[in-house]
């Protein structure tokens, strides 16, 4: 199985394809499993790497430095480790805000960045405080909690095979993953999405109970390269809930972003 020492931290990966480079960045707690339906489709043409984020999966679980920075910082180094030319970098959720912060660190590695129901700012200043009280209580009983937050991932034509399948990708996981929730209270990317060189796209389940659509078009409106997609029927995870549907979406995306007449990743546009 492949793994690639980055900023001292054994992650795993998988790596499947050629053509333009892809890399498929999981969600808080997940791992690379929820980009199946993904790497299956894009793999035919796409070079597709599909990383699980530090503490997460098949990769390490270091005893602490785990927020949006240091997973920045990871996937721009396997993408220079693997000699990934131009990368789009997708992230779903926590994956969202760290691709988006690989983006704007290091712009002329990147061609563009698609953000799935993510990053992570919310309207409602209770929804901070909500993520301040489910810390809590993921350390007081972490497997109900787990449970019962999951219910909310998913929008009503979800497989409800999917509850049980995402709680134990999250239960297996390192609770040092949980570092995420606290910097999540304190990032705002409406403050950094203006510096973002590259263009950004955002693609965002319409019944995300998660984290509001409007989040997606604020931003993508803020962005300079900026441009956003709802999906209606979708509740936080589309590209599991309507595997089909998204890839759609995301094939006519990367059409545009990477096909004839696309600016290079040094080309302001």
């Amino acid at each position: 199985m492949p793994y690639a020492t980055v900023n001292r931290i054994e992650l795993f990966y998988e790596d499947h394809g050629a053509g333009q480079p892809l890399v498929l960045l999981h969600g808080w707690g997940t791992c690379g499993l929820v980009w199946r339906a993904q790497q299956e489709e894009f793999s035919r043409d796409h070079r597709v790497v599909v990383p699980d984020w530090r503490g997460c999966g098949r990769s390490e679980r270091p005893a602490s430095d785990n927020t949006i920075a240091d997973n920045a910082q990871d996937i721009l180094a396997l993408t220079a480790a693997l000699e990934l030319d131009a990368p789009v970098l997708v992230g779903c959720s926590a994956g969202a805000a760290i691709v988006l912060e690989a983006a704007r660190r290091a712009p002329s590695s990147v061609r563009a960045v698609v953000a799935v129901d993510g990053p992570g700012y919310w309207p409602a200043e209770r929804k901070a405080e909500r993520l301040v009280e489910l810390r809590e209580a993921l350390r007081t009983d972490r497997a109900a909690t787990v449970r019962q937050w999951v219910v909310d991932w998913y929008g009503p034509l979800a497989d409800p095979s999917l509850l049980e399948w995402t709680t134990e990708q999250i239960l297996t996981a390192s609770e040092t993953i949980d570092q995420i929730l606290t910097d999540a209270v304190r990032h705002n990317p409406r403050e950094t999405i203006g510096e973002l060189a590259v263009p950004a796209v955002f693609i965002h389940g319409e019944l995300d109970a998660e984290i509001p659509a409007e989040v997606s078009t604020t931003l993508a409106r803020l962005a300079p390269r900026g441009e956003a997609h709802l999906m209606k029927e979708s509740g936080h995870m589309p590209h599991v809930e309507q595997p089909a549907e998204f890839n759609a979406l995301l094939r006519s995306v990367l059409g545009r972003l990477t096909g004839p007449g696309a600016a290079s990743p040094a080309d302001p546009g």
